[in-house]
């Protein structure tokens, strides 16, 4: 179960990775009122997402269910998590266990209470590329790393965005990113791999206000059992 529990955190590293460039300022009332009712090219949302979600401190809820297909076992868990710019996170799961995925842009931390047992890597090498703290500076970095196109929406008040690496990767195989069309939240991220695994976030209550910088460094607890991500 230890592979298992690794193997799903890595799929959410994916997800938190491209989740920490896209959050920012709240929507005025005229971008709103002009939203097209045809949806929009694939440069026009990104244009408008990077004016949304670009470097602001935010929080959510959000529930997640992860699918690893070719052992037949969904995950579901649910928290909430906070962004802060640049290139900091923290993802606090609640259920079904409790354990915290913290990142101060540098380290990336796994802290599993119950088992008093840290996970700890090198963030670049999860949020490089493409991905993390790229998208901070500059939204437009999706572009670079991806093959965006405009894809089927899961709901007549979404847009959707998928987006493919252009360097083929196996634990990546594409970003489906479905938009509010009247705000332009993000409302859900859906994430394929290779293995036809799938993992989906749906976030709620997005709350856009600044954040203490040290929710997002970790102190290890005395007697932790300490792990090395890429071992």
């Amino acid at each position: 179960m230890e592979k298992i529990f690794l193997r799903i955190i890595l799929m959410i590293c994916l997800i938190i990775s491209f989740e920490t460039g896209i959050f920012a300022s709240e929507t005025t009332e005229a971008e709103v009122s002009a939203t097209p009712a045809s949806p929009p090219s694939h440069e026009t949302l990104l244009e408008k997402l990077g004016a949304r979600y670009n470097a602001a401190d935010f929080s959510a809820r959000f529930h997640q269910e992860s699918l690893l297909k070719a052992l037949d076992i969904t995950d579901k868990a649910a928290g909430k998590v906070w962004f802060k710019h640049p290139g900091m996170m923290r993802w606090e799961y609640e259920q079904p266990e409790k354990y915290a995925i913290i990142s101060d842009g540098k380290t990336l931390w796994i802290y599993r209470p119950e088992d008093n047992q840290v996970v700890i890597g090198d963030a670049m090498t999860y949020f490089s590329n493409g991905k993390g703290a790229s998208f901070l500076s500059n939204f437009k970095l999706v572009q670079d790393a991806y093959t965006v196109t405009l894809a089927e929406p899961d709901n007549d008040d979404r847009y959707t965005l998928k987006l493919v690496p252009r360097k083929k990767q196996l634990d990546l195989a594409a970003i489906f990113l479905n938009v509010d069309k009247r705000t332009f939240d993000i409302k859900s991220v859906r994430t394929l791999n290779d293995y036809n695994d799938e993992t989906r976030i749906e976030f709620s209550d997005l709350k856009f206000e600044a954040t203490d910088p040290d929710l997002f460094h970790f102190r290890i607890p005395p007697g932790a059992d300490i792990l090395k991500l890429d071992e």
